[in-house]
């Protein structure tokens, strides 16, 4: 892989390798020919550089993977030893990290519950690294799918973006036709359904799940939302308003509690749900409703450590081996900076510019402020004019004294905005559209600094991107 040129020896960070000149070749991506698994291995390192495939080989990968996934059915069953990895959201260094420490794919099998996209800015390159690893081991890694593999939810938040920055909307399509091929659960050692969300009240059993057609974009109500987008409620004995609650939260789904969850269990013969779909700050969750040294009834997993680069969290994945349960916890790994939504430099220096073109206009206000303007003469008696001139002053000097006072105001957001650059540009990865309120910058650094520092506070921030966008 021969690495970006650099003739005028002008790298500003030199002792950082430069990324690969050109795409991975073909040949190197496929040393026995595209008959055979792609090199995983040379992959991985490729794009661990910020390497890229030519949208040929981007292509043809992704649609073995879909062939894949479509021999498979609704609902897998799979027996230990298997790891189990909740939400990944493009934090693909994070995700080399956690497959660096599994070490033998052959040994163990790998259960991903879904949400691979989305939030990070490394979605592409977490989605051809597990699509390659399931075209080398396909009896050992395995995909469900969850609520943001779907062409709504990757339009709302970033992956439709980052594929149109780093290839073109055929390369979109052709993901989200792999995500509508994947199987949609899971049943593990006899004992446990994992599925990426949870319960629904059109999920009597089972055998509901393997009965309706996978192959397609999800619906906004019934058994398949509800399967990717519900959550367990959140009560120490899961006890709940009612048997199914509605998700205003979600704004879609439901709430479960503990009477939907053992009705479902006792007709299933199952013991606990396996369940992703939320941020937790160690990593997991243990719903223990039927008491404190009881099996959880639920176990929520969550493997995107450091979430949206904002939230502290730690990360963590469940080992089942030899009729075992172990959590495995892992903190976040650096990863290459990247400005909110591909932003350019140019875009991301705008704040200063304004900043300056704001001192400049409050200036010009405040030398203008007091001047009287000018007012051309009337046939008006003396008295009048008089009146209407001092009228006009000081109206005129009431809108410059507010002019001003803005002025002022977006000056101090702007000084903000330069000054806090880097904090700011990790909350953007909260809110809505990368917007930050502006009365949150208005309280300065303490503010932005607590908002980030606290997980509590980023993700009451965070509340509005868990809702289902109309």
């Amino acid at each position: 892989m021969e690495p970006l040129l650099n003739p005028l020896h002008d790298r500003i960070v030199s002792d950082l390798d430069p990324p690969p000149h050109r795409p991975l070749e073909r040949s190197q991506l496929y040393p026995r020919g595209i008959a055979y698994p792609p090199d995983w291995t040379k992959l991985r390192n490729h794009l661990a550089s910020e390497g890229r495939l030519s949208k040929q080989d981007c292509l043809l990968l992704i649609r073995q993977a879909t062939d894949t996934f479509r021999r498979e059915n609704n609902v897998l069953e799979l027996k230990e030893p298997i790891n189990v990895i909740g939400d990944i959201h493009g934090q693909f260094y994070d995700l080399l990290q956690l497959l660096e420490s599994e070490g033998d794919f052959s040994r163990f099998k790998h259960l991903f519950l879904g949400d691979y996209v989305d939030r990070g800015y490394f979605s592409i390159e977490v989605v051809l690294l597990l699509y390659a690893l399931k075209l080398n081991f396909k009896q050992n890694i395995y995909l469900l799918r969850g609520n943001h593999e779907s062409r709504q939810i990757t339009s709302h938040f970033n992956f439709r973006s980052e594929c149109l920055h780093k290839f073109d909307i055929e390369i979109y399509n052709a993901v989200m036709e792999s995500f509508d091929a994947l199987p949609i659960a899971c049943i593990v050692n006899n004992k446990f359904l994992a599925v990426h969300g949870g319960l629904s009240p059109d999920l009597v059993n089972v055998q509901d799940l393997s009965k309706f057609n996978r192959f397609t974009e999800p619906p906004k109500a019934g058994l398949f939302c509800d399967i990717l987008w519900s959550d367990p409620i959140d009560h120490d004995q899961g006890v709940c308003p009612e048997i199914y609650a509605g998700n205003g939260v979600r704004g879609c789904a439901y709430y479960f509690g503990i009477t939907a969850l053992n009705s479902f269990l006792q007709k299933s013969r199952l013991i606990a749900v396996l369940r992703a779909h939320e941020v937790q700050k160690e990593g997991f969750k243990m719903h223990r409703w039927h008491g404190a040294n009881e099996f959880p009834s639920v176990i929520t997993i969550f493997s995107a450590p450091n979430y949206c680069d904002v939230y502290n969290n730690k990360a963590a994945i469940l080992k089942f081996e030899n009729n075992q349960l172990n959590i495995q916890q892992f903190n976040y790994t650096a990863h290459p900076y990247i400005l909110p939504d591909f932003m350019l430099g140019f875009e991301w220096s705008l704040p200063f510019i304004i900043e300056k073109v704001m001192e400049i206009m409050e200036n010009v206000l405040k030398n203008t402020s007091g001047s009287e303007p000018l007012i051309k003469r009337a046939s008006m008696a003396g008295d009048r004019v008089k009146q209407f001139k001092e009228d006009f002053k000081d109206n005129r000097e009431e809108v410059m004294r507010a002019k001003v006072t803005a002025i002022n105001k977006m000056i101090r957001i702007f000084r903000t905005v330069r000054e806090e650059q880097e904090v700011i540009l990790r909350l953007k990865g909260l809110c809505p559209d990368n917007k930050i309120p502006a009365g949150l910058i208005r309280q300065g650094r303490e503010a932005l600094l607590s908002a980030v520092d606290s997980f509590s506070k980023a993700k009451s921030y965070d509340l509005i991107n868990e809702k289902r966008p109309d």
